[in-house]
């Protein structure tokens, strides 16, 4: 189980402004600004569940990453994964762990990719008989047989993303970090990315956290969700509820025949060019009927379509709703 109670994290972060007279003064005399990355964040997830970590970028999702995996030490706060505290109990603590962070990695450069996956096996003091079993299994479902005898330096983003995966779960840990797995791939590969998520997740009973800004892997992975922005705790809840949160919010596309769309009360045109028009509609207010009808009634309409918000807007929304 990961609890976090009251966790707090303040950073202090030098500035000067550009010019060569500026440098000078920095040498003598810094001027500093403290950025509150996190301000009381506390929840708690249980064993085997996968969440969906949101927010914009600076709401505090890595340095709370940080935190939980005890690379970081709060100010002030409580954290406990598995009756541990992370920054106090690493050692015991990192054999529990997977981490992967999109944009940072954990295999060496020059050497072909099974050489990392050796080391690691030393560094995490795996059984040998354990992890053939485990390196069998990942390499299956990663598809990366070939590619372990590459150097990582000549793998594509999306190969050695996937081996990155497999270098964090090789000594089969409990609980996986995901900082944003997916960035940069494409499409192939993040579906491939994501149904191992799910299979880890499924078979092997593995806490999931995942930190995106792809909400298509959030909607494919997981099903509750918390947003922090600003350093806080916004919300937090199950995807269908916050779905329902905007469900009322309806957008109608249409193709017609006319110079324009009537003026429609109770409803906004986001778009009017060429016979194309789109309208945003609240159906606690307006029916779609009714809208259709007006337009029907005013222009010769060729095609009409209705649809919800996606869950990108819906997440848009949140950020405006709670001015993140």
């Amino acid at each position: 189980m990961i609890e976090l109670k009251n966790i707090s994290k303040t950073f202090k972060v030098a500035k000067r402004s550009a010019g060569f007279t500026e440098a000078v003064k920095g040498l003598f005399k810094k001027d500093y600004t403290y950025i509150n990355a996190l301000q009381d964040v506390s929840f708690t997830i249980n064993d085997g569940e996968m969440v969906g970590y949101i927010g914009p970028n600076g709401a505090g999702k890595s340095s709370t990453i940080k935190i939980m995996s005890g690379v970081l030490t709060p100010d002030s706060g409580e954290c406990i994964i598995n009756g541990r505290t992370p920054w106090k109990d690493r050692v015991s603590h990192v054999r529990d762990i997977g981490v992967v962070f999109g944009q940072r990695s954990q295999l060496w450069w020059d050497v072909p990719v099974i050489d990392s996956f050796e080391l690691i096996r030393d560094i995490y003091k795996v059984d040998k008989s354990e992890y053939k079993k485990t390196l069998s299994s990942l390499t299956e479902l990663l598809d990366i047989g070939e590619i372990v005898k590459t150097p990582a330096r000549q793998l594509s983003l999306g190969q050695r993303m996937r081996c990155e995966i497999a270098a964090s779960l090789l000594h089969n840990p409990k609980i996986l970090f995901l900082d944003e797995p997916t960035i940069g791939l494409d499409a192939v590969s993040k579906i491939a990315v994501r149904e191992f998520i799910k299979t880890v997740n499924r078979e092997n009973k593995t806490t999931v956290i995942l930190t995106t800004h792809d909400m298509q892997d959030i909607e494919a992975l997981t099903e509750r969700i918390l947003l922090i922005g600003k350093g806080r705790i916004l919300l937090d809840g199950s995807l269908s509820q916050l779905k329902k949160r905007n469900s009322t919010h309806k957008t109608v596309t249409v193709d017609y025949t006319g110079a324009s769309l009537p003026a429609l009360e109770n409803a906004v045109v986001v778009k009017d060019l060429n016979g194309h028009g789109e309208i945003v509609i609240d159906t606690a207010i307006v029916t779609v009927s009714q809208i259709i009808s007006v337009i029907s009634a005013a222009v010769e309409v060729k095609d009409i379509s209705v649809v919800g918000e996606t869950v990108d807007e819906t997440v848009v929304s949140l950020y405006k709703e709670f001015e993140i």
